[in-house]
Formats: C-alpha cells, sequence, structure tokens
C-alpha cells in the first residue's frame, strides 16, 4: 500500500500483531494543510461523520433545532431511555411518530438498554437506532417545508439537495460520488482534505451563525452526540471546545475551539484507533491534547490484564 500511510501499530507483548494503514489530515485554523499522511486527496465515504452537516441542511432548511435536538441530529446516539424520549418529542412536535422513521430497525448500541430490553420481551425498532435523531430532523424539515415525507430519502428528494449543497459548500469541494449510508440516507464523497475543512467551518463560524449553532449544540450536549461511555462524547468532555464525529469504517473527524482540525480515514475500517490517529495528528500541529491523553492509545488485554496498547505511529 504504497500511497497509504502507516497510521498504528497493534503491540501484544512487545510485539508488533497488526498495522493500521490508511489516511490523515490536519488543518490549521487558515485552514492551511499543516499534516498530510496518505492519501489526504482522495475521496472517501464520510459515513456518520457527515451527520453534523446533515444537521445543518435541515436547521436551515426550517427545522426547529436547539440544544439536545441539534446534537443528536448531528450524533450517533447509542440508544438509552433519554435518546429516544427525545426524538419521539422531536417528531410529535411535526406530528408524525417513530412509524416515519425510514432508517432500519435495529438493537440499542448501549449494552445495558439492550439487555433490558431484552429482559422485557422488546425488539428491534427504530427509534433505537443509532441514525433516528438525524432522521427524525429530516422528518422535520419536510414537514416544515412541506416536502414529500415518504420519499425523504431519495437523492433527488429537496432536502437531500440541500443536504449536499450545505455539505459541498462547507466542503469547498463537489461531492466526488453519491453512495447510500447504512442508515438509508444520501451520503456524499469528499476528499479527506474536504471533510476536514467541512467540519472546521463549523467550530469558525460566526458566533450565532447556524454552522455553529451546530457545534455548540455538539460541545454543549456531546451525551446526544453519543451516550454514555461514548468515545466522542467523552473526548468532547475532555477537551471542552472540541467537535468530534465518527463514521462507520474507520473515519473519525475532530475541530478544536482553536481552528485546528483532523480527519482520519482507517482503510481496513476498523476504529479503534481513530482517535489515537486523530490526537496524534493534533499533536503534530502543536495543539495541546493532553486534557485526552487517556485516549492516546487503547489498552490490549491478554487474560484480562492490560499486556500491550494500540497506538499512532510516528
Amino acid at each position: 500500500m504504497p500511497d497509504l500511510a502507516l497510521l498504528a501499530e497493534v503491540i501484544r507483548s512487545g510485539f508488533v500483531e497488526s498495522l493500521h494503514y490508511g489516511s490523515a489530515v490536519g488543518l490549521g485554523p487558515s485552514g492551511r494543510t499543516e499534516v498530510a499522511l496518505g492519501q489526504v486527496e482522495a475521496a472517501v465515504l464520510p459515513r456518520s461523520s457527515a451527520k453534523p452537516f446533515q444537521a445543518l441542511a435541515c436547521l436551515t432548511a426550517g427545522a426547529a433545532l436547539a440544544g439536545p435536538r441539534l446534537a443528536i441530529a448531528a450524533g450517533s446516539h447509542t440508544g438509552e431511555d433519554f435518546h429516544v424520549r427525545l426524538v419521539r418529542e422531536l417528531l410529535a412536535d411535526y406530528g408524525l411518530d417513530t412509524g416515519a422513521l425510514a432508517c432500519p430497525a435495529s438493537w440499542p448500541e448501549d449494552r445495558p438498554t439492550m439487555y433490558e430490553l431484552i429482559r422485557q420481551g422488546q425488539d428491534v425498532s427504530r427509534e433505537r437506532m443509532n441514525c433516528s435523531g438525524k432522521h427524525a430532523a429530516m422528518l422535520a424539515a419536510c414537514v416544515a417545508n412541506g416536502w414529500d415525507v415518504p420519499g425523504y430519502l431519495s437523492a433527488g428528494h429537496p432536502l437531500q439537495l440541500k443536504v449536499r449543497s450545505v455539505t459541498e459548500e462547507l466542503a469547498g469541494e463537489k461531492a466526488a460520488h453519491v453512495a447510500v449510508d447504512g442508515c438509508g440516507a444520501p451520503l456524499f464523497g469528499l476528499s479527506l482534505t474536504g471533510l476536514a475543512r467541512a467540519v472546521q467551518a463549523l467550530v469558525l463560524a460566526a458566533p450565532g451563525s447556524a454552522p455553529r449553532q451546530v457545534a455548540d449544540a455538539m460541545r454543549a450536549h456531546p451525551e446526544y452526540v453519543g451516550g454514555t461511555g461514548h468515545q466522542n462524547t467523552e473526548l468532547m468532555r475532555a477537551l471542552p471546545g472540541a467537535v468530534a464525529k465518527g463514521g462507520a469504517e474507520g473515519v473519525l473527524v475532530v475541530a478544536l475551539e482553536s481552528g485546528h482540525a483532523a480527519a482520519v480515514k482507517v482503510i481496513d475500517g476498523s476504529p479503534r484507533a481513530t482517535t489515537a490517529i486523530a490526537l496524534d495528528v493534533l499533536g503534530r500541529m502543536g495543539c495541546d491534547v493532553s486534557g485526552a491523553a487517556a485516549f492516546a492509545q487503547v489498552t490490549v488485554l491478554g487474560g484480562g490484564v492490560p499486556v500491550g496498547e494500540i497506538v499512532a505511529r510516528r
């Protein structure tokens, strides 16, 4: 893989057991590329790292989103009861119920919640799926504009055209590819640099502006961006002022209050090292990420005790 960078090593008992290759980019507050590892201009599918941009599109389309509602629209929640209550409330305010959600039914990602649902004899549901907050926001935007509700996931739907326009404007480039995300929503491919530029635009936006509202909601309510113990949630708590949003298949974006931004794509699709890699990129730019030192490596267990770590490759 000559065009990709070695981003992280998995070390067990002093032995390098596995390697994670991919690409990572770091932007300074001016937008200049300060760190470039691998194919930073190649297109990637941002997966759920695109949710803040989708939330911005819903907000600017007229959906009444603020505080926790805006955070859950930009997040991948873990399906806990407080997440589901908020999704149901948002839908009800627009005359809808969970039957309008077109995301797949799923168990919640939060294990205690899942076990409790199983004990109660309940089954998978759409509102427990980690994308239901985004879908509820999309439905709210459709109702607010009188747009077709059942077809809201079509790439040609007015809402999704709005999402594409907003995403391209933030990234400063045209979508390189149109795909279907795991939740069924259209997904717009961007270069890794464009992805970093898009999340950077949220934190650098003028106070009170719509993009800044998205960033501020995520920072103020990280428990709705992820959930109990979720790494994105805990990373934002460890780095006040940061915005962090992961996506499936090894994607992560992190933007600091200073305007520094990092985007990571691990080519094997594993997310286990993405936070450590992003912190390494930010550190290379001189950012103080010491508050998140606990995330700079991932413990490798043997017999239930630490025997190694997953670390970013310098």
